[in-house]
């Protein structure tokens, strides 16, 4: 009699082990993606790229500033073409008005590194399931950004006095963040575009919106990147197509790392998790051997009785 093969239910409650072995590497790979990494690491990071910052700044100072000034002007001239050079008169309002030109200014140098530090310390804090994806797309997003600094130096309208520019710092003598030349000295000030005081104020809005459960909070959210673009154009630090750039470079970024982080093929997450048990056990497995080499050979026989 020919003999009838069991239903794979059955052939899979015979064999649990081997059916759940096949399903648990993709899980674990899933399950370390979903929390969040060392806090040495995450530190490592902060450090790489801001050395990378600091040495566009100093490659930029080799090659001078005669490039970075061409192209503010050809910056100026494509958005007059279109219709969207709104930084000169964004400009002149701001300086009618003392207070709020003192208050943008300190907005300008500070905020972005106070916000923007808030906002990872709080999504590695209480998203820790989303932290990963959103933090790859800011790296990635700056590392770009990075390059374009370097490849596409350009001159913040502040220093284009010729076309009627004035910078609230110096006019008004108040605190910024290139009030003094030191400060002014140890940072890129060539490095406008993209404008990553928009792109960084559009990722932690799209965060507090996406993320956080109070209105107020996601009121803040939508509030603080139109505050942001509004304080970079009238305190005549960057162009409307900086805030443009900046913008558009973080949403291109969102959307690639949410894709490489939330749709990986399983086939992928499979390898990758065979392929670091392998690494983690093959020392086992040959110190196993070494230790069986070791063993006499009469030690050995004797086992084999």
């Amino acid at each position: 009699m020919a003999q009838i093969a069991p239903p794979a239910a059955l052939r899979r409650r015979a064999d649990p082990a081997r059916h759940g072995a096949s399903r648990q590497p993709a899980a674990t790979t899933r399950r370390r993606v979903l929390t969040a990494p060392p806090v040495w690491r995450e530190l490592m990071l902060i450090v790489l790229f801001y050395t990378g910052y600091t040495l566009t700044r100093i490659v930029l100072v080799q090659d001078g500033t005669g490039g970075a000034f061409a192209h503010a002007g050809d910056v100026l001239r494509l958005e007059r073409f279109l219709g969207i050079d709104s930084e000169l008169g964004l400009n002149q309002m701001l300086l009618n008005v003392p207070w709020l030109a003192r208050t943008a200014n300190i907005f300008y140098a500070t905020m972005h590194f106070i916000v923007t530090i808030g906002v990872v310390v709080w999504l590695y804090r209480y998203r820790p399931q989303e932290y990963r994806w959103l933090r790859t797309s800011i790296m990635v997003a700056t590392g770009i950004a990075l390059l374009g600094f370097w490849l596409y130096p350009l001159a913040p309208p502040r220093f284009l006095h010729s076309e009627g520019f004035v910078d609230p710092v110096t006019a008004l003598h108040s605190l910024g963040l290139y009030a003094s030349d030191a400060s002014g000295s140890l940072t890129n000030q060539y490095a406008a575009m993209p404008s990553m005081h928009a792109g960084w104020a559009l990722w932690c809005g799209f965060i507090m919106v996406k993320l956080t459960t109070r209105r107020w909070a996601k009121l803040l959210g939508v509030l603080y990147p139109a505050t942001t673009v509004f304080v970079i154009l009238s305190t005549a630090n960057h162009y409307v197509l900086d805030a443009v750039a900046g913008m558009a470079l973080i949403g291109g970024a969102l959307g690639l790392s949410w894709l490489l982080y939330t749709r990986c093929p399983r086939w992928i997450l499979d390898a990758r998790s065979r392929l670091r048990r392998r690494l983690t056990h093959r020392p086992e497995r040959s110190s196993g051997a070494a230790r069986r080499e070791s063993v006499p050979a009469g030690r050995a026989s004797e086992s084999r009785i």
